[in-house]
């Protein structure tokens, strides 16, 4: 079991990236292209425990500017317990963090964050 405290300098920026362009596409009210990159700020995040929560918090925020119930009562567990399951090594590799998906069901990442991570962790 690996235990993650920190996000590695390198990785950050692409980490970054995912949630600025998050952002871009929620202010220009493309919502299925802002949560996709919501989703891969997740699985870049996921094993640390402040970007992971980040990523919960971003997503909860979501779920409340578009009035989307089901995300927004999914994404208070997961927003209390996931910095705990990153600190503790114990994620499901790989899960998007949506309402949509089991909270923990391991999930494929796809191969170019895969190759990011690889590379940068």
């Amino acid at each position: 079991m690996k235990i993650y405290t920190t996000m590695p300098s390198n990785l950050k920026p692409f980490f970054l990236e995912e949630l600025g362009l998050a952002n871009d596409y929620f202010i220009n009210k493309n919502f299925i292209a802002s949560w996709h990159h919501l989703e891969r700020a997740h699985i870049l995040g996921q094993p640390y425990p402040f970007q992971h929560t980040l990523v919960h918090w971003k997503m909860l925020l979501f779920g409340i500017k578009i009035k989307d119930i089901k995300e927004i009562v999914g994404q208070i567990p997961r927003l209390l317990v996931g910095g705990i399951k990153s600190f503790v090594g114990e994620i499901p590799i790989g899960n998007t963090g949506g309402a949509n998906v089991p909270p923990l069901k391991r999930m494929a990442i796809p191969v170019e964050l895969k190759k990011i991570i690889d590379e940068h962790k």
